[in-house]
């Protein structure tokens, strides 16, 4: 019996989760947020699937736009982070990337930059808040025309910006940044990209030109207490292993490393193979649900490198063999990550290579 964990890839629900998109932010466009191996799911088998729908994907870096024009993609692509380097510039001219330009250093590379290659079209970054990457709000104007009268760079300049906490729909931040970035950009030609998924959800007037949306399209939420199953998204990975032993175990034994974990009664006990060699969170408490040949049951004990202990009192039927899905249909990743104090985006995307990947086409 193998004992491989399998995440399973699901390429319709992935159609099914950008034409959701497109439908909830219409009339503005859809960039399709495919960095960080598209949150665990493979760049490319993502991008193949979405190839005929996606107008445009986005990446954290020029690196993946390269695998992605190498993959044969010919629609738009912007590398969030911009060039990295001066000697990016004329890489990202060559395959006709777009790049967001966030700091002063990148102006004065840009400067540098010929025309030779084709101008580069570019996204001028503000920071309404999130102070991470961006310009000041008040330099939005300057940065602008500079960036105009650069042979280099197309003169269809976009403006972006992030917000830090769009996921709180009614909290203040967003509103605040939200005005901050108008202001900025008051006058200022170009298209505009301000929100990302949770803010499609939950902030309607932010949608703008463009949207980049990114765990939406997998299926994901970050909203509290709410999976992506409950805004009507499909989740795209389905996480699986199998239950390699069954342990009839004594009142009062404890379970696993440190014994953190005590019998309440004699009990059976399963084990599933899987663990954090595979990227199962380590820091999943007890009570974390897990499904065992459907039936919903309790990890217990402390998470291994190579395997999990459950309590099998509500599966009393399990057999050695069964199937046991970690996350998928049925059992949000959102749940998972809240008992182990994360996010979902965090588990899809730290599968190690010993996970096997297949696709299905549901």
């Amino acid at each position: 019996m193998s004992r491989t964990t399998v995440a399973t890839i699901h390429l319709g629900a992935l159609r099914h989760n950008l034409a959701r998109i497109k439908a909830m932010a219409a009339p503005a466009k859809v960039m399709a947020v495919v960095k960080a191996d598209a949150y665990g799911h493979g760049l490319e088998r993502v991008a193949r699937a979405l190839d005929a729908e996606a107008e445009c994907f986005a990446v954290a870096a020029l690196g993946d736009g390269l695998r992605l024009r190498a993959a044969g993609h010919r629609q738009r692509i912007v590398v969030l982070s911009g060039p990295d380097q001066p000697g990016d510039i004329a890489e990202m001219q060559r395959l006709g990337l777009e790049a967001a330009i966030h700091h002063e250093a990148q102006l004065a590379w840009l400067a540098e930059a010929s025309a030779r290659r084709g101008r580069l079209r570019v996204w001028l970054k503000i920071d309404s808040g999130m102070h991470r990457l961006g310009f000041a709000p008040e330099c939005a104007a300057e940065v602008h025309a500079r960036l105009a009268g650069m042979p280099g760079v197309d003169p269809g300049i976009g403006l972006l910006t992030h917000f830090s906490e769009s996921e709180v729909f009614d909290g203040d931040a967003t509103r605040v940044q939200i005005a901050r970035f108008d202001e900025a950009t008051r006058g200022l030609d170009g298209p505009r990209s301000l929100s990302n998924s949770a803010a499609v959800l939950g902030w309607p007037g932010a949608r703008a030109d463009w949207v980049r949306s990114g765990g939406l399209l997998y299926g994901l939420s970050v909203v509290e207490g709410k999976s992506g199953a409950d805004f009507g998204f499909r989740p795209a990975m389905t996480l699986a292993t199998r239950l390699v032993a069954i342990n009839r175990t004594a009142k009062g034994e404890r379970i696993g490393y440190n014994g953190t974990w005590t019998c309440p009664e004699d009990m059976p006990v399963g084990v599933a193979a899987v663990g954090y060699g595979d990227g199962y969170p380590r820091s999943a408490a007890a009570g974390t649900p897990v499904l065992v040949g459907g039936g919903r049951v309790s990890l217990i004990g402390r998470i291994s490198m190579d395997l999990i202990t459950l309590d099998l009192r509500t599966a009393p039927q399990a057999q050695v063999g069964d199937r046991v899905t970690l996350w998928g249909d049925g059992l949000p990743v959102e749940s998972i990550a809240a008992q182990a104090g994360t996010i979902s985006y965090d588990l899809t995307c730290g599968m190690t290579r010993r996970v096997l990947f297949v696709e299905d086409e549901g």
